[in-house]
């Protein structure tokens, strides 16, 4: 071959090194398999580090009348029923087994009185139920998985990014990968592969993720033949900071509102309670004095509105700013402050509960939250769309092809519930790592075509021939804000085909892109490497969602504004044509069986 190539030889391949590639590498490897773990950036330096409130798992230490059930149809009811029951089921009966594993690893939960680990309430979830250490809890969990993976065996190749993924007939054999540093290619031999590349929040101009999130493991799938389900669904986390502009985005955790923060408006009207479902009544309190109540440890108090659903509280935020009332820098404030003169010690203890937070506002804002209120508005935070995938296995419809984590669909249904998330990583990534070590025994390895690797290669370089090409940063800026503008919190019909326009505009002007310099560290190189899969993923949110006319969970349609029974039928599932055309198909939503729709209706 022309290129130069250095070659990888690995049982099992994971793409990505968040909880659940840590956690699908550690579970591979303990089947005795050789696992190689590739990240685009630094170990440790995961996205899954942002998560903050907690792990969701019904451990009951707070409120001995949770289980694994009332989880399940909390989960099934936040996702609008959209779920993959078998999936949802699955996740509700293994977390808390996952969440023990992580406290027998070494990590370090915060406590009750009586030294069980602690959980904290949450939005959608209808008892305390999220395990946390502060609002560190992403961190915690990297770092013992870490630990505990370092010791396996596991061959880790850091600041290295997968352009394509290597077929041999109609399995997956390899991948061809770059190492940012040097911009030299790498084949990685493999006979199973597992996604674990995170979302696409990148697309969006105001985003609380992270760099890498450019939907990278979402059209890696899809290129190889994947198919891609419930992309409409694109969570936006009602508070992220919004002020000043450098940070803007940036996530304010949830865990904020679960240990008692407000949202007013400008005029200090605490506007959450203009605006709460019917079927919310019964859990949520009906007046001010009842929406603190749990803050003092009273476990019969009804959770406050503030703990909506995501996309509630998301819309209540962008209905207030639209109209006026909101902050000066466009979003709404969250007071944790007013606690002071409800719990002995406020300052402390909200410095003990959100230490993360402290510090944030106080460095990155100049503000001190236990005396003044934060300015927060909705940021796109999560993808519900993701790999369509099996249930059991997180296989795909490409044999020795696994996605776990956000990059794979069914779980979350419409909208995710917060601290799934986490509890997702862990409970799916051992799945994930478990199965593809499985197929790999049972399968020989694979031959690579040179051929097409170098081909690959070529077209990879091909940026650097093109003088006074397009500029790749032009194109990404131009996309997210068509998204954020056209595609984002409240959609509808014309400027989603104005938003779909845009995208085929620049899929074209991105095959024209030119770069200067060397391969050796070329941010502009990679900028236009990804921008392939952002395109992939923003055309696939933007057809999915025109698709849906209605509007469900995360999705809200102003020109559709209620549900509908014959959208609620189906889930839509994205593939590649044969002509590189992007095929819409509706697939019938999993049948719930007997005996779980007899705990979802016990659980209403």
């Amino acid at each position: 071959m022309a290129t130069e190539f250095s070659t990888f030889e690995h049982d099992v391949l994971v793409i990505g090194a968040g909880g659940a590639g840590l956690r699908a590498a550690i579970e591979a490897s303990a089947a005795g398999l050789k696992v190689g773990l590739v990240c685009k950036s630094l170990l440790g330096k995961a996205h899954t580090v942002m998560a903050e409130g907690g792990v969701a798992a019904s451990l009951a230490n707070v409120d001995d009348r949770d289980d694994w059930k009332v989880h399940f149809a909390d989960t099934m009811r936040g996702g609008q029923y959209m779920n993959n029951c078998r999936m949802a089921q699955l996740h509700a009966q293994e977390a808390p087994a996952r969440v023990r594993e992580l406290e027998a690893w070494g990590a370090l939960f915060d406590r009750t009185q009586d030294g069980k680990i602690l959980q904290r309430n949450f939005g959608g979830h209808r008892y305390p139920r999220l395990a946390h250490v502060g609002d560190r809890t992403g961190l915690e969990m990297i770092r013992t998985l870490q630990d505990h993976g370092i010791h396996q065996g596991i061959d880790v190749h850091m600041e290295v990014t997968v352009i394509d993924l290597l077929k041999d007939g109609e399995r997956v054999v390899g991948a061809l990968a770059y190492d940012r540093e040097r911009g030299r290619f790498k084949v990685y031999k493999t006979r199973a592969i597992v996604l674990a590349t995170g979302g696409i929040g990148r697309a969006f101009k105001i985003t609380s993720n992270s760099w890498e999130y450019t939907g990278d493991g979402h059209a890696l799938a899809y290129e190889a033949g994947a198919e891609l389900m419930d992309m409409e669904f694109v969570q936006f986390h009602p508070t992220g900071m919004v002020w000043p502009p450098s940070v803007r985005g940036i996530l304010v955790t949830e865990g904020v509102r679960g240990e008692g923060g407000i949202l007013k408006n400008k005029d200090g009207r605490r506007f959450m309670f203009d605006d709460i479902p019917a079927n919310y009544k019964t859990q949520t309190a009906d007046n001010e004095e009842e929406g603190w109540r749990y803050v003092t440890g009273d476990k019969n108090a009804r959770r406050p509105p503030e703990l909506l659903t995501r996309d509630h509280v998301a819309r209540c935020i962008n209905r207030e700013v639209k109209a006026g009332r909101g902050s000066p820098h466009g979003g709404v404030f969250l007071d944790i402050a007013w606690i002071q003169a409800k719990v002995p010690n406020g300052a402390e203890h909200i410095k003990k509960k959100l230490p993360s937070m402290y510090h944030q506002f106080k460095q990155l804002a100049g503000l001190d939250i236990t005396k003044e209120p934060m300015e927060v508005g909705p940021t796109t935070h999560y993808a519900m769309g993701g790999v369509r995938v099996d249930g059991d296995t997180q296989m795909s419809c490409v044999p020795g092809l696994f996605a776990a984590g956000e990059c794979a669909a069914g779980l979350h249904g419409a909208n995710r519930l917060g601290g799934n998330s986490l509890s997702d990583l862990i409970v799916f990534g051992k799945r994930a790592g478990e199965y593809a070590a499985k197929f790999a025994k049972e399968n020989k390895s694979g031959s690579i075509d040179d051929n097409q690797v170098e081909a690959l290669a070529k077209k990879a370089l091909a940026p650097f021939e093109r003088t006074g090409g397009e500029n790749p940063y032009a194109i990404q800026h131009e996309l997210q804000d068509s998204m954020q503008d056209l595609v984002g919190i409240v959609r509808t019909q014309s400027e989603m085909e104005k938003g779909l326009a845009k995208i085929q505009e620049l899929q074209k002007r991105a095959q024209k892109t030119g770069i200067e310099g060397n391969r050796e560290f070329n941010p502009a190189w990679h900028t236009a490497l990804d921008l392939k899969n952002l395109l992939i993923v923003s055309e696939a949110v933007t057809r999915a969602a025109l698709e849906r006319r209605e509007s469900r969970g995360a999705q809200f349609r102003e020109d559709y504004p209620e549900k509908s029974a014959e959208y609620a039928k189906a889930n839509h599932v994205l593939k590649r044509e044969r002509d590189g055309s992007m095929k819409l198909i509706k697939t019938p939503v999993p049948t719930v069986p007997a005996d779980l729709q007899a705990i979802i209706q016990e659980n209403a």
